[in-house]
């Protein structure tokens, strides 16, 4: 291996990871309605407006999920993880908001913090997780 003479990277931040959604719209609902995300950016794009790009992000969050269009693959099978200090509450929450295809109960393995994971309507998957200590 050979030692690099070159900075690491200038990036210091992920902004944006992105979902393949069907219907921007649904997927809006889904995320606003039944997640509780604010959203970010819904512009219109391209010569004649045809393209959108659309932003949600729980509230207080820097990083975003775009919600975008089909562009070479099919729908769903993406993930993010997200994370909270209260996972047993946000699974309540969720739950009882309703319509939300989550894990029946909040999991811990040995050696990984409490979560369980929740898929949108597209099947691209939330991982909730604790989040980790602070320090």
């Amino acid at each position: 291996m050979t030692e690099s003479t070159q900075a690491p990277t200038t990036v210091s931040n992920l902004g944006v990871a992105m979902f393949t959604v069907a219907d921007q719209d649904a997927a809006l609902a889904f995320y606003t309605d039944k997640l509780g995300y604010e959203v970010r950016a819904d512009v219109r794009f391209g010569e004649h407006d045809e393209m959108r790009w659309l932003e949600v992000a729980p509230p207080g969050s820097v990083a975003r999920l775009a919600l975008n269009p089909p562009m070479a693959d099919a729908p769903g099978g993406s993930a993010i993880g997200v994370e909270t200090t209260d996972v047993l509450g946000e699974h309540a929450r969720l739950t009882a908001v309703g319509g939300i295809d989550l894990d029946p109960e909040p999991m811990r393995s040995p050696g990984t913090p409490l979560m369980f994971m929740l898929r949108d309507p597209d099947g691209n998957t939330v991982f909730v997780v604790e989040a980790p200590p602070a320090g």
